[in-house]
């Protein structure tokens, strides 16, 4: 499966995406007041790639939804700023630069953001289940979709991952180590994307399993390229500080793979992940373009 070496384009989806952010914050921020409100609409407006949020609507359209869910993937993107906001703290990574511009801890001071951070969460939990009404998704599947996306961001899955992660600086971790950290870490959320989307259009199980498997792939491959980036890009391609993975001694599938090793591992994924899609018959163009896309960007 050969790479592209350009990003799909998704400017419509990502637009209605930032539109549905701008609504949200609007409707729901002025409540939080400042400086709180203002940190968390930082964050939440922000520049970036929207790829959970994208998957979200990608996933939706594949199994024949034919609302508009972009309320519902702002939701799961709202999770996502969330945890590069406490990612990137000082207890943490302790990062100045996030997509090309201040931390917003930097921007807005530490204790800011940590509550900025904390208080995205229930924001996202109450903007997936109005989404998902919206939608006119009975109550049962509008708690199972928001127990998908607070399960992928809690100890089992994002904090848990990002806890190992910490744990694992200094030391020489095993491939399965590794691996376990970022199916949690990274993996996690964008898998529940496109199950949250899979769900939201009532996918039927056989395909809901091959969608998830999808998600498992390339979420872990999204990783080890963000892994190989860490190495290979500068921090003005990458839009945060490069090379920090060596700065804080992380293990990381480069050093345990080489680089040549770790592409050639997401690239499996990736053909894994979409091999699973066509044997359900619900790989769509976009989802392979996404899966492909995931391990040749440069940011």
């Amino acid at each position: 499966m050969p790479a592209i070496s350009t990003a799909p384009d998704f400017s419509a989806s990502r637009a209605r995406v930032a539109h549905a952010l701008d609504a949200l914050c609007d409707r729901r921020l002025p409540a939080i007041g400042a400086p709180v409100g203002d940190a968390m609409r930082y964050s939440i407006t922000g520049e970036g790639k929207r790829l959970r949020a994208v998957l979200v609507m990608l996933t939706y359209e594949a199994c024949g939804g034919s609302g508009d869910v972009s309320p519902l993937a702002a939701a799961v993107e709202v999770v996502h700023a969330y945890s590069l906001v406490h990612d990137d703290l000082p207890c943490m990574d302790d990062d100045d630069l996030r997509r090309g511009r201040p931390t917003v801890h930097k921007a807005f001071g530490v204790p800011v953001a940590t509550a900025a951070g904390m208080a995205m969460v229930p924001l996202a939990a109450q903007a997936a289940w109005e989404a998902t009404r919206s939608l006119g998704l009975d109550a049962d599947t509008s708690s199972e979709i928001v127990r998908v996306l607070m399960r992928s961001s809690g100890a089992g899955g994002m904090i848990g991952g990002q806890l190992l992660d910490l744990e694992g600086e200094g030391q020489n971790l095993s491939y399965d180590q590794l691996e376990r950290v970022h199916r949690c870490k990274t993996g996690a959320l964008i898998e529940a994307s496109v199950e949250i989307g899979a769900r939201a259009a009532r996918a039927n199980d056989a395909d809901l399993e091959a969608l998830k498997r999808y998600g498992r792939c390339i979420g872990l491959a999204f990783q080890i390229a963000d892994d190989v980036l860490d190495v290979t890009a500068t921090s003005d391609e990458l839009g945060k500080t490069a090379g920090k993975d060596l700065a804080f001694q992380k293990s990381t599938y480069p050093a345990l793979l080489g680089i040549d090793g770790a592409i050639a591992r997401a690239e499996a994924l990736v053909q894994e992940g979409c091999a699973a899609l066509a044997d359900a018959g619900v790989l769509t163009p976009s989802l392979m373009a996404t899966a492909r896309y995931i391990v040749a960007r440069r940011s």
